[in-house]
């Protein structure tokens, strides 16, 4: 069983290694959320991240296509498509592509070679995968879980992708197969949006994925990965959430746009 300290300690202190040697720093990583009494460290001499909410250009665009791919749209317009098959709804390549290796729903090996920037869930030559990529104004990193194999679980197959851009924390559960530990939360920190199947079988149950929504309690979840599955048996898992039904496939959200209350958005064709 994989301890929570070693995270804590990683998440907290890696921050100021990873600016010193150049590497995105992520602003979304809330660990001391989970700490009693805990306040955030100050890293003297560090700048702070800018929010393009600052600059007036803090919206997100966020379109589902089909399955388990949205296409997230930042404020300086770079795309980016979940879960990528192939197929990501028309019009020219996304710029950045994440993928899952569970089912040939989730991955392409034939990607679109427009594509400046693939992140595969999974990592080909054995282990985990490990990104914290940056593209314009958007941050992309994972954290790797297991893939049931009919009974048996293969470590690190799948990956939860967290999209940074604009203040928002965006995050993409992928082919998601058990229940989430302590480091897994503490590695996924806050997710203002979160992107979780609820089909109810190929991936987890819906009490299951209920349990992660409220733990995660994040200001709006997408539901995705939804075959034909009745959507009222995963909003019976999470009743304190509202419920919006929209007659269009996309959302535009910022920072100050959140709902107040958890709200799942129904999106045209989930």
């Amino acid at each position: 069983m994989r301890r929570l300290f070693p995270a804590l300690f990683l998440a907290l202190f890696g921050v100021s290694l990873a600016q010193a040697e150049g590497a995105p720093v992520s602003t979304c990583l809330a660990i001391a959320n989970g700490l009693s009494g805990a306040r955030y460290a100050s890293l003297d001499g560090a700048a702070p991240p800018v929010r393009l909410a600052q600059n007036g250009r803090d919206e997100v665009t966020i379109t589902f296509v089909h399955h388990a791919t949205y296409m997230i749209e930042s404020a300086d317009g770079v795309r980016i498509a979940t879960d990528y098959s192939g197929s990501h709804g028309g019009g020219e390549a996304p710029d950045v592509v994440t993928m899952n290796k569970a089912h040939s729903t989730h991955y392409t090996d034939h990607p679109d070679p427009g594509i400046g920037t693939v992140l595969r869930g999974w990592n080909p030559e054995g282990g985990p995968a490990k990104h914290a990529v940056t593209v314009g104004d958007v941050l992309i990193r994972n954290v790797p879980t297991d893939i049931n194999r009919f009974g048996t679980f293969e470590p690190d197959g799948n990956s939860i992708f967290i999209v940074e851009a604009s203040g928002l924390c965006i995050g993409h559960l992928g082919h998601l197969h058990h229940k989430l530990t302590e480091d897994d939360y503490a590695a996924i920190g806050r997710l203002d949006v979160l992107m979780v199947p609820v089909d109810g079988s190929w991936t987890m149950s819906q009490s299951g994925m209920g349990e992660i929504a409220q733990r995660l309690h994040s200001s709006v979840v997408l539901p995705m990965h939804r075959f034909r599955t009745p959507i009222e048996r995963f909003l019976e898992q999470i009743p304190d959430f509202a419920v919006e039904r929209r007659n269009e496939s996309s959302i535009t959200l910022s920072v100050r746009s959140l709902p107040r209350q958890p709200t799942v958005v129904l999106l045209d064709g989930v």
